[in-house]
């Protein structure tokens, strides 16, 4: 008998490949099970063939498949762990890859972007959570992002028994709470070329400055296919000006490495990449779109004191070599100094910190960035709603205009007989419909110079801005740690030697937020600086642009 499968949840298939859409409960009739990359081929109850992915259905068994019998809803979550347990998830193109958490192929574990097409998957979960998991159940035809969510609502009756749980591989993983390094017990060797210095600069404190400062550019994005064409993806060219070797990064790679960023840098808000899209992928301002926001996220790494040496940072940079990247790769998944534990790496002044001085810094911080975040969206909607104004009415309202006036010169013709004068009048009128046709079309093409790009630029800071709860959350678990070992050195429950080393490491982290907070302040200063000049540089441009085309309309009714 012909193996049929019934869908879980809805897929809406990329129009124009040979991807086909499915509908949660349908049946299908399995054709090739062998296409690769997670994907299955079959024919639906209409005829169609297409290619749907694997793990968005489920084989029937030879009794489900009998006529008495019902198609059972989708399975619980324990009884599918087999099937989601392992799955990895990638953005920037519409495969889906099953694998191990040991594949380290540059294109095995690397390969396939559904996330972002057809929604993000419930990342790895530790046995001790599947007990609890088995009471959730993922409904037919719920998104999986709802049922991350639904599992996220219950993580924290679980939380003290899973050392990790996560809504799917690219969300953050949960913070290492860094209790081993302020409580000593971390004994990690920290080469001195590891070593990141905070140094005193006036009243405040700052990341070392960079030595050796570099940029690297992000162009001509690619698309590229395998598997004879049947799947196809966007590859990005990124040129490090320190060696002028260009690699190829697909927007996977980018999450991969965002992941790996914020796992490590609990303390420095990492920079967002671009939106992850659904449809209209291969559109050409699209892609320019992201790859303009890849630019700003790759601007921001470059200018980090810290970010910009990392290791995992300067491995997404420079590898070309596969055996290379996989050794490199592992080791960045290996990182045992996450989260606060990256701390033992600093190397902070002597000067003990007075706690009452650094609750007033980070309690400014925290209104300025509630304020900042509110400003920053407002913003971005505003720089999206003039877009969407230049484009449409606009551009429209010109048009319609120029249409008004180009008749009413086209209704003068009629009557011109052999006046010179009224044939130049006719003439003037019609070219002024012509101008305001031509103004609709600059209308249209100037969002592109001023407001996409002004979008792009707080869509950075929105990413940043929205992180830096987190970081000031971070901070505040170590200060109440702390509190907490002073009390029990008062009670006489820890030695005062302990106590002391607590509170320097303390500082230490102190010494880390308070560093990250001027870094933002003096980036943010230059570089809104410099966006709100090159708007406004631009819209002065424009509107001369349609000055000088109204002024040379006005000329004709002179001659």
């Amino acid at each position: 008998m012909t193996a049929q499968v019934q869908a879980l949840y809805d897929f809406a298939g990329e129009p124009g490949t040979t991807e086909m859409s499915i509908t949660c409960g349908e049946i299908l009739t399995l054709i090739n099970t062998d296409i690769g990359e997670g994907w299955w081929e079959g024919r639906n109850s209409k005829g169609q063939t297409g290619l749907f992915p694997a793990a968005y259905v489920r084989k029937l068994s030879p009794d489900e498949l009998a006529p008495t019998k019902v198609a059972p809803a989708a399975p619980r979550y324990d009884q599918a762990a087999d099937d989601w347990g392992d799955q990895q998830y990638s953005a920037g193109d519409n495969n889906y890859q099953r694998g191990t958490s040991n594949d380290d192929g540059w294109d095995d574990d690397w390969d396939d972007d559904t996330y972002s097409e057809i929604g993000p998957g419930p990342g790895s979960q530790s046995k001790a959570a599947t007990s609890h998991q088995q009471q959730l159940t993922p409904l037919p035809g719920m998104p999986i992002s709802d049922y991350n969510h639904q599992m996220d609502d219950n993580a924290s009756s679980f939380g003290s028994t899973v050392g990790t749980v996560r809504k799917n591989k690219f969300a953050p993983s949960s913070k290492v709470s860094g209790e081993s390094y302020l409580l000593g017990t971390l004994n990690v060797e920290v080469p001195e070329s590891d070593k990141v210095y905070i140094i005193q600069e006036g009243d405040g404190y700052i990341w070392s400055p960079i030595t050796q400062p570099y940029n690297v550019t992000v162009a001509s994005p690619k698309k590229e296919s395998k598997f004879k064409g049947i799947k196809s993806f966007i590859a990005y060219q990124l040129t490090p000006s320190f060696n002028n070797i260009q690699v190829s990064r697909r927007y996977k790679h980018f999450d991969w490495l965002h992941e790996r960023l914020q796992e490590k840098f609990t303390l420095i808000p990492i920079p967002p990449l671009p939106d992850k899209q659904i449809s209209g992928r291969y559109d050409e301002q699209l892609i320019e779109r992201r790859r303009v926001q890849l630019q700003e996220f790759v601007d921001w790494m470059c200018k980090h004191p810290v970010l910009s040496k990392s290791e995992v940072w300067q491995h997404f940079l420079t590898c070309t070599d596969e055996k290379r990247w996989k050794a490199g790769k592992r080791q960045a998944e290996r990182d045992n100094l996450l989260g606060l534990n990256y701390c033992i790496s600093l190397v902070v002044p002597e000067k003990a910190l007075l706690q009452s001085q650094v609750d007033h810094i980070t309690e400014q911080c925290h209104t300025f960035i509630g304020s900042m975040d509110t400003s920053v969206k407002s913003v971005t909607n505003m720089c999206l709603a003039q877009t969407k104004r230049f484009q449409g009415p606009y551009k429209s309202d010109c048009q319609k205009i120029g249409e008004a006036f180009y008749s009413l010169g086209n209704a003068l013709s009629l009557d011109e007989g052999t006046v010179i004068s009224t044939s130049k009048l006719t003439s003037a009128i019609k070219m002024t419909g012509g101008a305001y046709i031509e103004i609709g079309k600059m209308y249209e093409e100037q969002p592109k110079y001023d407001w996409e790009p002004l979008g792009d630029k707080f869509h950075l800071y929105k990413g940043i801005v929205g992180s830096f709860p987190d970081t000031l959350a971070n901070h505040k678990a170590a200060v109440q740690k702390k509190r907490e070992c002073e009390r029990l050195t008062a009670e006489h429950k820890m030695e005062v030697a302990q106590l002391n080393e607590v509170l320097r490491r303390t500082d230490v982290i102190s010494y880390a937020l308070l560093a990250e907070i001027n870094h933002f302040k003096s980036e943010r200063t230059e570089d809104l600086k410099a966006t709100m000049q090159k708007f406004l540089s631009q819209q002065i441009n424009f509107y001369k642009r349609i000055v000088d085309k109204l002024e040379r309309t006005l000329n004709q009714y002179d001659e």
